[in-house]
């Protein structure tokens, strides 16, 4: 069975198709630009040559209007490209949810009811459910005769018990108002804790692990019994680590100093917080191979800047081993965690009192794009992994579980 996985953003959709439960990947692509100048679309097929060869890829700029001309084109991509019925039979269309409130602990069929909770939820996440949506609908009118599957990032982190999701607020405003802790990068924590049981050989329901998505958003998890019980983003994804442009955790008070001293707007403060602060704010880029640059020159706000991220990084590991009373694993995966061994050795370096050991030479290696790393030393009585995600076939396996 083939399944679709789509990831629409607010002016892009990005998609794979995925064989279940094998996990081969038959095509993948970008739609990129969507209602604006110099809009395209890049399909890479597997189909016509087999999943090991070099893929066929077609690169078109086309007028794209809307997300229903994306995926018409997505179509007509995979009937030039080579049909989809030659490799398999399309089960359905996955697709990533940022957000499904207190509402959504599993993936869900999609029905005109999911479709209203997702809008009902547009205020939680102006910049995300609702390019989501737009991409579901129009997917439903390109594929009506599958069903297409809702999976939701914050949906791993309904396990958290009350004392981890409850904020210390007026309770009856947070009930009215739907503020609590939700978490994201759900998807990814759990694919990549999976895979981290599997490899030391713990039956999942019995496993412990802190896991940390860092990339250009990032959140730590942590993990007992297979179920999340603590996440470090909270009612958005703006609390937590530092990242790239969001500053994570600060004190609210800022808000109304900033407000009322610095005579910015709420929207003004909101901005500066989620676009303008992170590494963003304290080195002038948000890349952190920009940020290692910088400091090999000299600079002393990147050397400041990459401190406090890794800071950050080692205050929350260290708590939520408090939290778990232990470990088995931390596992370290995105885009900064597969790659960059200067932020896992900063990270862990002061934890040795919990018995986290790391080897410099395994931390140093490069690694493949699939493989799972041991970088412990053989001594260390907490297992340190790097484990490249696959939020992707995560979504597909979600999807196959309820239409397979």
């Amino acid at each position: 069975m083939l399944i679709l996985v789509v990831n629409s953003g607010s002016s892009s959709i990005k998609y794979r198709l995925i064989d279940m439960p094998t996990g081969v990947t038959w095509a993948t692509g970008l739609v990129e630009r969507i209602g604006e100048v110099g809009s395209s679309i890049r399909h890479e097929s597997y189909i016509a040559n087999g999943p090991d060869a070099a893929p066929d890829i077609s690169h078109d700029e086309v007028p794209i209007p809307s997300h229903a001309d994306g995926f018409d084109l997505v179509h007509r991509m995979f009937n030039e490209a080579g049909g989809v019925t030659s490799v398999g039979k399309l089960g359905a269309v996955g697709h990533r949810v940022v957000h499904g409130g207190s509402k959504f602990a599993g993936p869900v069929i999609v029905d005109d009811d999911v479709m209203k909770d997702i809008e009902q939820l547009f205020a939680l996440a102006p910049l995300h459910n609702p390019a989501n949506l737009a991409g579901i609908q129009s997917a439903k009118l390109t594929y009506p005769a599958v069903p297409h599957v809702a999976v939701f990032d914050t949906a791993f982190h309904q396990t958290m018990p009350p004392a981890a999701f409850t904020y210390a607020i007026d309770r009856s405003v947070a009930e009215r108002y739907g503020v609590r802790r939700y978490g994201f990068h759900g998807t990814s924590h759990r694919y990549v804790s999976e895979r981290a049981a599997e490899f030391l050989g713990i039956a999942f329901d019995e496993f412990r692990a802190v896991t940390l998505h860092l990339g250009n958003g990032a959140s730590a998890c942590a993990i007992a019994s297979g179920r999340s019980v603590d996440t470090s983003m909270g009612l958005s994804p703006l609390e937590g680590l530092v990242m790239g442009t969001r500053s994570g955790d600060v004190d609210p008070a800022i808000v109304s100093h900033l407000v009322n001293q610095a005579d910015l707007s709420a929207a003004e403060v909101d901005s500066l917080l989620n676009k303008a602060s992170g590494l963003k704010g304290l080195t002038g880029v948000n890349d952190l191979r920009e940020v290692h640059a910088l400091i090999d020159s000299g600079d002393v706000a990147a050397r400041i800047g990459l401190d406090v991220y890794t800071h950050r990084l080692t205050k929350y590991i260290g708590a939520y081993l408090a939290v778990l009373g232990g470990a088995d694993a931390i596992v370290f995966t995105g885009g900064v965690g597969e790659n960059d061994p200067i932020v896992r050795r900063a990270a862990v370096q002061s934890l040795g009192v919990f018995g986290v050991h790391i080897e410099d030479s395994l931390n140093a290696q490069t690694r493949g794009p699939k493989s799972v790393t041991d970088i412990s030393t053989n001594d260390s009585q907490v297992r340190v992994l790097v484990i490249p995600t696959d939020e992707e076939f995560e979504i597909a396996t979600q999807a196959w579980s309820l239409v397979g």
